[in-house]
């Protein structure tokens, strides 16, 4: 059995004082037996994607930068693996929506970036960040095999089942839902745990940010697409879930629908030229 947990937490303009409370919350994880934590999406920073500012670019850091650098310490002495989004600059002026995943000796083992950037009236994603190039890796971490699907990730079921077949057997979904959406989160990430054998550990931020209010009620479930222990509230907090992943094997036997699977059936998903019918790509990105 491994304890999971979910650090969701309000974030304010200053990023020092976001990473602070970023660690002391995943301290008190930790103590409480946690072994893998994660964090909400852009844990060390506020929501500045609400709107199009060329100014927002400055709150960008390398994969090995400051935000990342003062969770290391704590990973290696409490032994605990740790899923940090960040806003990753690349270079001079490439910019991505990245989780870095920190095993539990403290070391970097990896990097997920976002694929699916939206761009939707306070989520003006594609103005900041580019679209994923690392794919959809499993890391081995000391506990477990985990994938990352980073917020609008999870609506594209593609992604979940590529994780899976890769080996991922924990899912970190961390995200920055507003307003009522919960019950499309519930019913997707569920899925796409039933779909594929998994568990998945959705981290929602939390707090009011100008224009938004974030609800939290972070959420993990299991392979069966049940909900572990409930969901949080919608304040500040850590949500645990305690997971076997021995039901994974058990549950997969049952269901044995990755065995089952006709990939070569399923041109029409992987067809570049295919897109919505009914609607129009219309973005405004920076230049």
């Amino acid at each position: 059995m491994i304890r999971i947990a979910g650090i969701q937490m309000a974030c304010s303009q200053v990023k020092e004082k976001n990473i602070e409370k970023a660690v002391r919350l995943a301290n008190l994880a930790a103590e409480r037996g946690a072994k893998i934590i994660g964090f909400q999406e852009l844990f060390h920073t506020h929501w500045f994607p609400k709107d199009i500012n060329q100014d927002c670019f400055a709150l960008a850091e390398p994969f090995d930068g400051p935000a990342v650098a003062a969770m290391q310490p704590l990973a290696r002495e409490k032994k605990v693996v740790l899923i940090c989004p960040i806003f990753e600059k690349e270079g001079e002026n490439t910019f991505y929506n990245s989780a870095v995943v920190i095993d539990s000796g403290g070391e970097i083992v990896g990097v997920y970036r976002k694929i699916h950037v939206p761009q939707i009236p306070l989520w003006e994603e594609r103005s900041y960040f580019k679209p994923g190039n690392g794919g959809f890796p499993a890391f081995s971490t000391a506990y477990a095999k985990i994938g990352v699907q980073i917020c609008w990730d999870n609506f594209f079921p593609e992604g979940t089942r590529c994780l899976a077949l890769n080996g991922a057997q924990i899912i970190l979904a961390p995200t920055a839902a507003a307003f009522a959406s919960q019950d499309r989160w519930q019913t997707m990430i569920s899925a796409n745990a039933m779909a594929n054998g998994v568990f998945i550990l959705r981290v929602n931020r939390v707090g009011s940010e100008d224009k938004q209010d974030f609800y939290g009620k972070s959420f993990c479930v299991g392979p069966e697409g049940g909900l572990l222990g409930g969901t949080s509230g919608i304040k500040e907090g850590i949500l645990f879930a305690d997971v076997d992943l021995r039901e994974i094997v058990r549950y997969r036997k049952e269901y044995p629908f990755l065995r089952d699977r006709r990939p070569k059936t399923y041109k029409d998903i992987s067809d570049p030229s295919s897109s919505d019918p009914l609607i129009s790509e219309d973005t405004h990105e920076l230049g």
